[in-house]
Formats: structure tokens, C-alpha cells, sequence
């Protein structure tokens, strides 16, 4: 007979901030991961700056016997700092989430591992945005000294507002992991060579990188058109906050810009990645 005072059994309750702690424990692996490779993740973030700043910045000005080319009234190193951080900000957010996507997403299906661990799947997308981001924040702080040793002319850096620029770093570096993620949920493995070719070079010459987005003024359907393309809002934040004197976008205009392009490409990134994963 079944003793009618047998207390039911109960399951222990299930500890409290355990998603966070497993949200910190994906952080903390992907973070021994790249200890492992930080040179190779070094060396590739800041070949293209380096070569960039030393032919345009260093080279063409001796060649030319002058103090460098000149560009909406300042030097072309100082306009071109801060579009190099914004290529390094969204070279480096793709390459830590598409590119690894394409091998989780791949025949070994590696990301059903990391989606076992006890967080709701869409927390996983969530957590290579915030991983990407802080590696895009550490490459594009390592643009800085580039430029300081490398050009030719001086480049004018003056921090106009602290909030202002770390809004900017953080915000861009967000967007580039969205980025990242739509395309490494959206596209194919084996295509992930001809998104590089087809959408990443395209938006990159489009995205005020080279020049200020006031000067696209004498193009104006151009200046219109841009206006899509989130590294263009990267640009311009950061030439609004170390480069003042430079024409430059009107500081509301950047941040709603990148607000909207997280949203976006957020949205986007994540339903796909759901999508993948649960297909």
C-alpha cells in the first residue's frame, strides 16, 4: 500500500540568475578563445589602416613635395582617421560573427552546443553582438596610434564631447555586430566570400569613410541615397566627436541613425539566426 503520508517529491528549484551567469560563461569562453589568436586578430585589424594612412597620409605627400591633400578644410589624415575607425569598427564586427556563423551554421552544425546551454536561443544571437562589440571597440581604439606616428601632417584630434564619442564607439560597434549577425544567419556559408564582393566593398566607398558627408552636397541624390548605409552614421559620429572642426553630421542625426540601424539589423539578425537554428 502507498503510505498516504508520503510527502510528494519535489525538484530542487532551479537557481536564481542562471541565465546570466551562463550569458557571462559564453562571454568568458568566447573571450579564451580570441587570447589564443590576438595576434593574428590584431595583425588583421589593423593592416588595411596601416596601409591606408601610410600610402595616402605618408607616401602621396612626399611624392607630391607638398604638406598632403586637403579636404573640406583640414588635412586628408584627419579626415580619414575617423572613417578608418569606422571600417575597423565593421570589418572586425563581421568577421567575429558572420564568419564564425558560417562554420556553426555548416555541416557540423556547432551551433546546436552552443544553443544547449540554459539561455532562450535568441540570448545567443543577443550574446555575439556584445562579444563582437567589444572587440570592434578595442580595434578601433588601436587605429588611434596609427595615426598619430604615421602621417605626415599632423592630425587634429580634439575630443568635442566624452558622451558624445563613447555613445558613438558603442553604439557603431553594436550596429557592426548586427550586421555581422544578419549576414552570418542570412547567407549561405559558401556565399559568404561573394556578400564581401557584392554588399561589404560597395557600402564601405559609400560610407563616408574618404570623405565628410556634407561634401556629398554637389551629388545630392548620392548624399540622399547614402543615407541607408549604417557605416555612414559610424563615420560621421566619430567625425563629430574627434574631429569638430570637419563638416560633419548633425549629432541627433547620428544617433537616431545608429539607434535605427540596431533596430534593423538587430530585428533582422536575430529572427534569421532563430530561424537557422531551429531548422
Amino acid at each position: 500500500m502507498t503510505d498516504a503520508t508520503a510527502r510528494p517529491v519535489r525538484s530542487s528549484p532551479r537557481p536564481t540568475g542562471t541565465p546570466l551567469r551562463a550569458f557571462g560563461a559564453l562571454m568568458l569562453r568566447d573571450t579564451r578563445v580570441l587570447s589564443r589568436e590576438l595576434l593574428p586578430f590584431i595583425v588583421r585589424v589593423i593592416m588595411q589602416p596601416l596601409l591606408f594612412l601610410f600610402v595616402f597620409t605618408y607616401l602621396f605627400p612626399r611624392m607630391g613635395g607638398g604638406n598632403g591633400m586637403m579636404m573640406g578644410g583640414g588635412s586628408f589624415a584627419t579626415v580619414l582617421l575617423p572613417g578608418l575607425m569606422a571600417v575597423a569598427i565593421m570589418f572586425t564586427g563581421i568577421a567575429a560573427v558572420a564568419l564564425p556563423l558560417s562554420t556553426e551554421f555548416g555541416v557540423t552544425r556547432e551551433i546546436d552546443d552552443r544553443v544547449m546551454c540554459p539561455l532562450p536561443v535568441y540570448a545567443v544571437a543577443l550574446e555575439k553582438i556584445c562579444f563582437s562589440a567589444l572587440q570592434c571597440i578595442f580595434a578601433a581604439l588601436l587605429v588611434l596610434p596609427l595615426a598619430y606616428y604615421i602621417p605626415s601632417t599632423p592630425v587634429l584630434l580634439h575630443v568635442s564631447s566624452w558622451p558624445v564619442f563613447v555613445a558613438v564607439m558603442i553604439l557603431a560597434s553594436l550596429v557592426s555586430g548586427a550586421l555581422g549577425l544578419t549576414i552570418g544567419a542570412s547567407v549561405q556559408p559558401r556565399q559568404i566570400g561573394l556578400v564581401f564582393s557584392i554588399v561589404v566593398i560597395p557600402i564601405t566607398f559609400l560610407g563616408c569613410v574618404y570623405y565628410p558627408w556634407a561634401l556629398l552636397s554637389h551629388v545630392r541624390w548620392l548624399q540622399i541615397v547614402v543615407l541607408a548605409n549604417p557605416i555612414v552614421y559610424m563615420s560621421e559620429g566619430l567625425r563629430t566627436a574627434l574631429t569638430p572642426g570637419m563638416p560633419h553630421m548633425p549629432v541627433l542625426a547620428v544617433l537616431a541613425g545608429l539607434v535605427g540601424s540596431l533596430a534593423v539589423l538587430g530585428t533582422i539578425g536575430v529572427r534569421n539566426f532563430l530561424r537557422r537554428v531551429i531548422s
